[in-house]
């Protein structure tokens, strides 16, 4: 069978289907998610999960340098001698609202972060407990990178579902083991370009 055919054939399935169903069509629809509840399930986005040269994004790495592209959900990481070059899947902020874009800089590094949430956070979700310790409840993960952006961070999280997905409130998320090793690589000062 030609490929080209079946993809027709596959995406006019897929419209007959979702014709009945308003929901699912919108769903197929959306190009990306906004997730409230993120027990449904949403595919992930990799497309656009590769690597990437500093150059266009850095003058140099002196300090190491992060480069976060939101669109594709990756993180991307050198060392200052240019020697370690780390990919990690990220979780991005749940709406453009939420979103920053732009340089920044590492100035605090926590292991075993706790977290509160912020004033704005407060507002949306009145519910939430004014204080989480570290632990395995804790939304920030094991680590925790601070940026010069007040409120903003470079973290782990325990929920694995949300990376590779719009989930957080601003935040950018790792895997535990990811953050761990970024933790381990990233230093103060080191330069951090949201894109």
């Amino acid at each position: 069978m030609k490929r080209r055919p079946f993809m027709v054939g596959l995406g006019a399935s897929a419209l007959t289907l979702s014709a009945g169903n308003p929901a699912l069509a919108q769903s197929l629809a959306d190009s990306t998610e906004i997730e409230a509840d993120i027990s449904h399930s949403v595919p992930r986005n990799i497309s656009s999960f590769r690597t990437l040269d500093w150059r266009p994004y850095f003058t140099n790495t002196q300090n190491g340098a992060i480069l976060v592209d939101l669109t594709s959900r990756a993180l991307h990481f050198w060392s200052a001698d240019q020697s370690i070059y780390r990919l990690y899947p990220t979780s991005v902020p749940m709406s453009e609202d939420l979103t920053r874009r732009g340089r920044t800089e590492v100035v605090r590094r926590v292991e075993g972060p706790d977290w509160s949430p912020t004033p704005a956070m407060k507002e949306r979700n009145p519910e939430w407990p004014d204080y989480v310790p570290p632990g395995p409840d804790n939304p920030l993960g094991t680590h925790a990178l601070y940026l010069s952006w007040q409120f903003y961070r470079i973290h782990g999280t325990h929920d694995t579902r949300k990376i590779g997905r719009r989930s957080s409130n601003g935040c950018i998320g790792l895997y535990n083991e990811h953050i761990a090793e970024l933790y381990n690589l990233a230093r103060i000062g080191t330069q951090v370009l949201l894109i």
